[in-house]
């Protein structure tokens, strides 16, 4: 029997000290209370801008996640009663009422949501979809919640040390990744696609003239970079976590202000809360209460037995759980990172691009022609993709090799069911990446309704163009921010 060193015992329980080290549940609760409302919010704005009809019900057809083809698209009363009950749950769960039922509830309705179509997919409902499941392991319904008023028994004023820095990891996952992310040339040598996107907003008040000047671009590209790259370790600095957050309120204000990106700030602004120390709430409470007379002394919370800061010997509950929040944080950091075993440019081929948090990295356009031909007849049928998607799917698909590939194995079984047979289906994409000039983005003699999409590199995709961005000497009208 091997026996375990004094050092790796110490270590271990070090370990499970801080941890499990209780601390001021106030925190979690004011991110539970902001969380659920951003999702009342943002579903009450899908129904009342009839954003529902126009993304989820509208389209005939609907792209579809590898390997979530069987999830369906509601029929219109249907979708819009999902996001009824998407402004209920957030309710619910702000409130803490029936906390862990509404919150299982809410993360697998708002994550139907978005597998319904690809096209639709955005960085910042990605990451509520991730907080929503991380919440479910979180009992922040333990004060401040209807549960806790209902059930005595359940109140408490602490959560383990292991709730806060669970979240702390996920956001922090968002900036550094988004940060790496602009570590290429385009971002920092020659300021695209921010010069695209600065030059398109020129007719704004005041600042818009501003805008045209490209040492503005450079200037906004790397502070981009330095802010998403190290914000987070200025967040988790005590002394300088304030100044950082006001950092974080102005950045993401200017780049509300600048471009069109819906709840991305909101949501990041809120998230950056959890870097605070878990006591905040309360200290602003009676900040208030108070003004500026000092805080008494009875206004901390009060000391943790020493025997509930130390737990000897954690159960098999506590290490399983201990091994599922490693193996997430192993996947978490091994998703964005999977773009690298297709090597290339991931911004130009998408390979690994969903998921990795590459925030606004790239202003890509495009152009798609599907060309069915008849190897039986000779005939050739040249199809727009307006006769199958909505404008909105039509730019997303344009751009994206694995949504062209789907398109055309769909406008194949159609071909077939209106009794065409089996034919072949070649595409003519055109794809401008970062303002250079269009080049083609598949092969246009490989037939992609005898290819198959997965995981594994797509040969049919064309090699990324080598060439610099261009620079732009007068503004470009109509460029937009691409969708997060």
């Amino acid at each position: 029997m091997t026996e375990v060193a004094p050092g790796a015992r110490s270590a271990s329980a070090r370990l499970w000290r801080a941890l499990l080290a209780p601390r001021d549940l106030a925190a979690l609760v004011a991110f539970r209370v902001a969380l659920g409302l951003l999702v009342t919010v943002s579903a009450v704005r899908f129904l009342a801008y009839g954003w529902v009809d126009v993304l989820f019900t509208g389209p005939r057809f609907h792209f579809t996640y590898w390997g979530f083809g069987w999830v369906p698209a509601l029929p219109a009363p249907w979708m819009h009663a999902v996001f009824a009950a998407l402004a209920v749950l957030g309710l619910c769960m702000a409130a803490g009422l029936f906390y862990r039922v509404a919150v299982a509830l809410l993360f697998v309705t708002f994550t139907y949501v978005q597998l319904v179509d690809v096209s639709n997919y955005l960085n910042h409902y990605y990451l509520v979809s991730l907080l929503l499941g991380l919440m479910l392991f979180v009992p922040a319904h333990r004060g401040f919640s209807v549960d806790a008023w209902r059930t005595p028994a359940l109140r408490s004023d602490w959560l383990p040390a292991w709730c806060t820095w669970l979240l702390r990891f996920q956001v922090g996952v968002v900036y550094v990744f988004a940060g790496l992310a602009k570590l290429t040339s385009d971002w920092l040598v020659h300021a695209q696609p921010l010069n695209i996107w600065l030059s398109a907003r020129t007719s704004l008040p005041v600042v818009g003239p501003l805008l045209a000047e490209r040492w503005v671009a450079y200037a906004a590209a790397w502070s981009g970079f330095l802010f998403d790259t190290f914000i987070v370790a200025f967040l988790l600095t005590r002394r300088l976590r304030p100044f950082a957050y006001v950092v974080v309120i102005g950045f993401h204000a200017a780049t509300s202000a600048l471009f069109p990106i819906g709840m991305f700030p909101v949501i990041m602004v809120t998230g950056a809360l959890v870097f605070f120390e878990p006591s905040w709430p309360r200290r602003l409470v009676q900040g208030l209460r108070t003004r500026f007379a000092r805080v008494a002394a009875a206004a901390e919370p009060p000391a943790e037995p020493a025997s509930t800061l130390a737990p000897g010997a954690p159960g098999w509950k506590a290490r399983a759980a201990l091994g599922l929040a490693v193996a997430y944080a192993v996947v978490q950091v091994a998703v964005p990172l999977r773009t690298h075993l297709y090597g290339g440019n991931v911004l130009w081929h998408e390979q690994g691009m969903r998921f990795s948090w590459r925030v606004m990295a790239r202003e890509k356009n495009g152009s798609v022609t599907f060309i069915v031909r008849d190897p039986a007849s000779d005939r050739e049928w040249h199809v727009t993709p307006t006769q199958y998607l909505t404008r909105l799917q039509e730019r997303e698909m344009s751009v994206q090799p694995d949504l062209i590939l789907q398109l055309a194995r769909h406008i194949a079984r159609d071909f077939e069911a209106r009794g065409k047979g089996r034919v072949q289906v070649h595409v003519d994409a055109l794809v401008s990446l970062n303002g250079r000039p269009a080049e083609r983005l598949v092969d246009p003699d490989v037939d992609l309704a005898q290819e198959v999409d997965g995981l594994a590199p797509k040969r049919w995709i064309r090699p990324a163009p080598d060439t610099p961005p261009i620079r732009l000497h007068s503004p470009l009208r109509g460029a937009t921010a691409e969708r997060l």
